[in-house]
């Protein structure tokens, strides 16, 4: 199990720094000083050399773009790289000065909000969460919780808003990335909602918006095990099932940034009934709601127990554990529909690895032996090596940790993209 929201070191250890590690395949257009400043983000801390190593320029290149970063406030010059031979004076380093920009993440659910707050070098200053009722939303009140939420972890830092400048969003749904768009969310009562335009009105701030798994994604290529990988996949199981794609080292959106729903891909023609209104989706058979939906049978309770799917969920699995046949068969049929869906993401993606996340990864079933083989019988994979498969069993905190990610990208775009070197 990985976590990537274990206790920040102190200030005076080695910082390890955030983002990508990677270069891509296909080039790099981003300006030249914006390259500098990104991998001694990634790095923590990096010197001259190593900079002019890793990115293939000239000394005084980096001298004088360096330079510049210095002027800028974006980075300075440290001393904590050791001596290469054992003596003399330790090499000056550079860093990313963490107070030059603060962003915070949100990832917003069905039952609790989470955010955080990051500098810019990527460190986690305060967090917060925030109870919600599991309905259905509009979007006044959606920015009503936001503007709670917000505060909560603002005061814990003791920062304002006007220390913000910008927030990134997770949530399930179809997120138009590009525009900041929401054309469909189970959290939202009306579809094509522009949430970038309503949160800048109310806040003044820019907001960038993803899907959940997106974000989640963007949390194992910033902080997690995807920060040295060039292709992987993540795929979630909580409210709904949701997957992120990084090829080439980058998030993969599609064409129109609202690709790689998993959850609604079909698994049955004429299936059960998805939350999205369509039938034989995937999430139908995995999702809390497709798993409570059977659990009310398997446990005989009143339909009109207003119970919450977690507390049936929880109640369904001792049940499992405990013998009773129902309620393992529930489970075991769940992870026959997740290895029909593993096996297409492989057959489509052909990742070094999967990584499986989200608060139902608490249930093994999910994930036993039977079903990972079952994953592997269904893929042609003949003499290749098989696709790993990871379980990283996260916090509802890393969500919104990539979604510091999602603005930490966009507000380095706006710091250094213009720049013409």
């Amino acid at each position: 199990m990985y976590d990537v929201l274990a206790d920040r070191k102190n200030e005076s250890e080695d910082p390890s720094g955030c983002g990508p590690l990677l270069p891509t395949d296909s080039g790099d257009s981003r300006p030249l000083r914006q390259q500098i400043f990104e991998h001694v983000r990634a790095a923590g801390r990096a010197a001259r050399t190593d900079v002019t190593r890793a990115l293939g320029i000239s000394a005084g290149s980096a001298t004088t773009l360096t330079a510049d970063l210095i002027s800028s406030g974006l980075l300075r010059e440290v001393e904590g790289l050791p001596r290469e031979s054992g003596r003399g004076r330790p090499p000056v380093a550079l860093e990313v000065v963490p107070s030059a920009r603060h962003v915070i993440g949100i990832k917003l659910s069905d039952e609790n909000h989470s955010a955080v707050l990051t500098d810019f070098a990527g460190q986690m200053l305060a967090d917060a969460t925030l109870p919600t009722t599991p309905t259905r939303k509009s979007i006044d009140e959606l920015l009503e919780e936001i503007d709670v939420l917000m505060g909560l972890v603002l005061k814990s830092a003791g920062k304002s808003l006007a220390d913000v400048s910008a927030v990134g969003v997770g949530m399930s749904g179809i997120i138009d990335n590009d525009m900041g768009a929401v054309a469909w969310s189970p959290l939202l009562t009306e579809p094509n909602v522009d949430l970038r335009s309503a949160f800048a009105e109310r806040f003044g701030l820019p907001v960038h918006v993803d899907n959940d798994a997106n974000v989640l994604t963007l949390a194992e290529l910033w902080f997690g095990a995807g920060r040295g990988m060039s292709a992987f996949a993540v795929v979630t199981i909580e409210n709904g099932v949701g997957m992120g794609v990084v090829l080439d080292n980058r998030l993969f959106r599609g064409a129109r940034g609202m690709g790689l729903e998993l959850g609604h891909t079909k698994v049955q023609l004429d299936g059960a009934l998805c939350r999205c209104g369509q039938r034989g989706c995937l999430e139908a058979y995995l999702a809390d709601y497709a798993l409570a939906r059977e659990a009310a049978t398997a446990l005989h309770r009143n339909p009109r127990n207003q119970q919450s799917p977690n507390a049936m969920l929880d109640a369904l699995f001792a049940q499992a554990k405990a013998g009773n046949t129902a309620a393992r068969t529930i489970f075991r049929r769940a992870g026959r529909y997740l290895s029909v869906g593993l096996s297409n993401v492989i057959q489509l993606f052909d990742p070094g690895l999967i990584i499986l996340s989200g608060e139902r990864m608490q249930y093994d079933y999910l994930y036993a032996e039977e079903v990972l083989a079952e994953m592997q019988s269904l893929t042609l994979s003949d003499g290749r090596t098989p696709c790993r498969v990871e379980i990283h069993a996260w916090g509802g905190l890393a969500w919104a940790r990539g979604a510091t990610a999602l603005a930490l990208a966009a507000v380095t775009d706006d710091a250094l993209g213009d720049a013409r070197t």
